[in-house]
């Protein structure tokens, strides 16, 4: 009896000394340093062929290597799907458009309502318009009429830049071309095997499905004239004119055309420590995100810091004001 209740004494004196050495498990701010770990996150991304998982995938790596918070990236369907898993609580962090985002904060286009419960953490860069082709007899989006074009996956953010651009040049997307709803990588398929005339692909230059294709095939890109372009950034503000420079896929020249930006969402409810950790996690290691992917080249505080349309996660905004920018929150 005495050894029994010697090795239970023992057992509940270790339990004691574990529960001491556990810390707490409070999610909330650390105070200073780097904030205590709290937790992970799922980071919904893109097609796996599309900029979004490529490096979603890195700054989800770059995070879980660097920070107390374990982030995961995964596939999806691209900006709209992306909302609404954060909204269905499915993911914690998204990768959006600049336009869907607005789309869903105020309630238009896509989004029959707006949609509560989330805020921006950082813009990372300009995602290009991209309108793919093998055939050199392309050269406007006016000769599109009557084509087979893939207009990205039914409802997403791709599906709406190419019904702005084809409505600028007098086309209607559901009539006067024969619309295909593809991924990226789908898209790319596709062109190679000769089903379609040409792709939407909106997403930063060089997109790994075209340079896929590029590999074995002479791409083209069609460009948009400055009048268009015009009226459709008048119309359309979150729009900006950009140029795809020929060396993305070796191109025969450069290509003008109109970006919208990528940017990382979370849901409100998202750990503020957790928050602040991926975005420390990533501006504190541009150097290593660019030696992953080339877009990291491009990612930079100043732009990340400079959306106004929808307020920033309150641990993203403690990572920017520690780096000397007030960025709006809620």
């Amino acid at each position: 009896m005495k050894k029994k209740l010697s090795v239970l004494l023992s057992a509940l004196l270790l339990l004691g000394l574990l529960a001491g050495c556990g810390g707490s498990n409070n999610s909330g701010p650390s105070g200073g340093g780097t904030p205590s770990p709290s937790g992970s996150l799922t980071f919904t991304t893109g097609g796996d062929q599309g900029t979004y998982y490529a490096l979603g995938s890195v700054l989800a790596g770059q995070v879980s290597a660097t920070t107390g918070t374990k982030v995961t990236a995964i596939t999806s369907g691209g900006s709209q799907a992306n909302i609404l898993a954060l909204s269905d609580g499915d993911a914690q962090l998204g990768f959006v458009q600049s336009d869907v985002m607005s789309y869903a904060y105020t309630g238009t286009n896509l989004f029959n309502s707006p949609v509560p419960g989330f805020s921006t953490v950082a813009a990372l860069y300009t995602e290009q318009v991209q309108i793919v082709t093998l055939d050199p007899n392309l050269t406007s989006v006016a000769d599109l009429a009557g084509k087979t074009v893939s207009v990205g996956d039914a409802g997403s953010g791709t599906y709406f830049n190419a019904v702005d651009i084809l409505s600028a040049y007098g086309i209607d997307a559901e009539n006067d071309i024969n619309p295909v709803y593809e991924s990226f990588g789908t898209s790319a398929d596709s062109l190679q095997d000769g089903k379609i005339d040409a792709a939407f692909v909106v997403a930063g230059a060089p997109t790994n499905a075209i340079t896929s294709l590029a590999a074995s095939k002479t791409v083209y890109l069609i460009s948009l004239d400055d009048d268009h372009i015009n009226a459709l950034i008048s119309s359309s503000p979150y729009y900006t004119r950009d140029v795809i420079t020929a060396d993305k896929y070796n191109l025969p020249a450069d290509v003008t055309t109109v970006a919208v930006g990528a940017v990382v969402i979370a849901r409100d409810d998202a750990s503020e420590d957790d928050v602040y950790n991926f975005a420390s996690g990533v501006f504190e290691h541009l150097d290593a995100v660019a030696s992953s992917h080339a877009k990291g080249a491009e990612l930079n505080l100043d732009f990340a810091a400079s959306v106004t349309s929808v307020p920033y996660h309150p641990g993203a905004a403690r990572y920017f004001a520690e780096k000397g920018f007030d960025v709006p929150t809620k």
